[in-house]
């Protein structure tokens, strides 16, 4: 008799063990939800940064000095021809 009372005690034990642990991992599922979440957010904020600072530079080039409006140029070209090369693209 002490056996199965033994055998229920761990059942129970275990059932109690398991909902915690459900628990526990719905939490962690929630919790990398949020980061992934804001690792996304985070993520589009910096491609954001990069284009304002890709811009920033073209502005920078289109100043006075001349070495550095032969880079803006040279960049605004290569910006046209990968335009250029999707639009043949899509003709296709």
């Amino acid at each position: 008799m002490q056996e199965l009372d033994n055998l229920e005690h761990n059942i129970s034990t275990l059932l109690n063990r398991y909902s915690s642990l459900q628990k526990d991992y719905s939490k962690l599922q929630e919790e990398n939800e949020l980061q992934r979440q804001e690792m996304m957010r985070t993520h589009s904020e910096l491609v954001e940064l990069q284009q304002m600072y890709k811009a920033l530079r073209i502005a920078k080039g289109l100043s006075e000095d001349p070495e550095q409006q032969d880079i803006a140029r040279r960049h605004i070209n290569n910006i046209i021809n990968q335009i250029d090369r999707v639009l043949e693209i899509l003709k296709q």
